[in-house]
């Protein structure tokens, strides 16, 4: 089941929701995957460097791990097609406006955004402004 990809429909249904919970980015050196799994990462990445995941600060303090910054998870209600054109681009346009650093993943249904913890609420009401310029 694809999502929508028009461009204009999917900015105007973006939905952003924050998560309750406080992610952390955390990074296993010439680790591979199923490193990591007692933290319930809810994304992982294998680079050259090593495995990054994404996990709840609660799992990484309760081990002990270091991490640098947190950040607050938002998503985006919409279901969008893993093709659509140009919802990455505008998300961070317009987060880059307010000088708001995402880290975006995409999954099968829908998008995720990853923003410093501080700036939770300014990153929605920016999305929330985005979606309301396309309200047809």
């Amino acid at each position: 089941m694809s999502g929508a990809s028009d461009l204009p429909t999917l900015l105007a249904a973006l939905a952003p929701v924050v998560s309750p919970h406080v992610y952390v980015f955390l990074s296993f050196p010439n680790a591979t995957y199923g490193i990591g799994a007692e933290l319930e990462p809810i994304a992982s990445f294998a680079e050259k460097e090593g495995l990054t995941l994404i996990v709840p600060q609660s799992r990484a303090d309760a081990a002990n791990e270091e991490y640098e910054d947190k950040y607050a998870l938002i998503s985006l209600g919409v279901h969008s097609d893993l093709q659509a054109v140009g919802l990455t681009a505008a998300i961070t346009y317009a987060l880059s406006e307010r000088g708001i650093s995402a880290n975006i993943v995409a999954a099968f249904y829908h998008d995720h955004i990853f923003v410093p913890l501080p700036r939770a609420d300014e990153a929605v009401t920016a999305l929330l402004q985005l979606a309301a310029n396309h309200q047809r």
